[in-house]
């Protein structure tokens, strides 16, 4: 079983970046696929990233695409959300999790969540 904490949120302009943190710890981390997803407050959760165990592969929301980049660091059990020309509407709980296997985009599939971080973006 793995645990999974979230660091790295905040708040930032429009336009502004942000580093999203997820340290993992009780297991053999490059076991895991690992993804992002996040849930605005009315909605439902949904997918943002996700990278395979070794790095390889990566998987992108379109609405995401070439603003975000996921990346793993398996020395440091540690998976990061880089993001970009933030807007408003990625204002949202940003939580981690994992999975053995493949990644994927469906929340139901990864078994592990971390508790979240907020990510507050001012117009």
């Amino acid at each position: 079983q793995v645990q999974l904490v979230e660091s790295g949120g905040g708040l930032v302009q429009t336009g502004g970046s942000l580093r999203l943190s997820c340290a993992a710890s009780g297991s053999t981390f490059s076991n895991y696929a690992m993804g992002w997803f996040r849930q605005a407050p009315g909605k439902e959760r949904e997918f943002v990233a996700a990278i395979s165990w070794g790095g390889g592969i990566t998987y992108y929301a379109d609405s995401v695409k070439g603003r975000f980049t996921i990346s793993r660091d398996n020395a440091k059990n540690t998976v990061y959300l880089q993001m970009n020309s933030l807007k408003p509407e990625d204002a949202a709980v940003y939580y981690c999790a994992a999975k053995l296997g493949y990644a994927m985009r469906i929340p139901g599939e990864y078994p592990y969540w971390g508790q979240g971080t907020q990510v507050t973006v001012s117009s």
